[in-house]
């Protein structure tokens, strides 16, 4: 049995997804232990850690992308007890091709971050370590449903139902 030969309909076929990372780098970092050094005595309870993610995405070029990962953790051992805050704003740079312009928003916001997050997570853990407290691993993050998230809060944003204090409608990110 032979090969059977190629056809122009088989050239035809849609471009496969292409990402290529052209660079990644810390856009900004910040790290603040204003407590110390009384918030670094041994014995102190754990502080509990709020955090929050953000992904952004930008054109820089006709298939040229940046992407900006923003990590925001707060460690407090009650409100007035702030033990440190750590923000990190870690970018990349992407080129696509192939990828449908429907499609294109949730490859930046989902497939992105997700190449970006264990480089940021590794900056953000040695910050923490490095001010003297235990590493701040960050758990995984399943940036579709962050994505999905956002998607909804636009929906409600667009159809009046999501209000912020004053009764404006809420800005999605």
């Amino acid at each position: 049995m032979t090969d059977a030969p190629s056809t122009p309909a088989d050239s035809a076929t849609p471009q496969q997804p292409a990402l290529r990372v052209l660079a990644q780098y810390v856009k900004d970092l910040s790290f603040e232990n204003p407590g110390a050094p009384d918030t670094l005595r041994p014995g102190q309870p754990a502080p509990g850690i709020d955090l929050s993610i953000d992904v952004q995405a930008r054109t820089m070029g006709e298939d040229t992308y940046e992407v900006i990962l923003t990590i925001n953790a707060k460690a407090a051992r009650d409100d007035e007890n702030i033990v440190f805050i750590a923000e990190l704003t870690y970018g990349g740079l992407f080129q696509l091709a192939g990828v449908s312009e429907k499609d294109r928003e949730p490859f930046l916001l989902i497939e992105c971050p997700r190449l970006l997050f264990p480089y940021a997570r590794r900056v953000l853990a040695d910050a923490t370590r490095d001010g003297n407290f235990p590493p701040l691993m960050v758990d995984p993050v399943d940036f579709a449903n962050l994505y999905r998230q956002q998607m909804a809060k636009r929906a409600a944003a667009a159809t009046g139902s999501e209000t912020n204090g004053n009764g404006d409608p809420a800005a999605a990110n």
